[in-house]
């Protein structure tokens, strides 16, 4: 599973997908991730199956629904505060049904 993070400038979702990467590794889960910020997510979204968003750039989500065909969820406040992978997951797992 490919998960694309994208926030204002990729700086802080670059943390959130080092843990993210650790958890898959720990758990056994065949994930990659990547983080963009937000002039760079619309030349780079092809090959990933879901777009996860910082908090701080939530007001955005429709605009990026409309241009790329693919998943696309805010990730809440505080799990994203405090990089809580298992809950992110759980948001992912249900977005794409698994």
């Amino acid at each position: 599973m490919k998960i694309m993070l994208v926030c204002a400038g990729g700086m802080s979702t670059s943390i959130l997908m080092k843990k993210m990467e650790k958890w898959g590794v720990e758990k056994g889960r065949d994930i990659q991730v990547k983080a963009f910020g937000l002039s760079e997510y619309e030349e780079n979204w092809k090959g990933f199956d879901i777009v996860l968003l910082g908090p701080q750039i939530s007001y955005k989500a429709t605009e990026i629904q409309n241009i790329i065909p693919l998943p696309v969820s805010q990730i809440q406040s505080f799990d994203y505060a405090v990089g809580n992978v298992e809950n992110i997951m759980k948001q992912v797992d249900a977005l794409l049904n698994k």
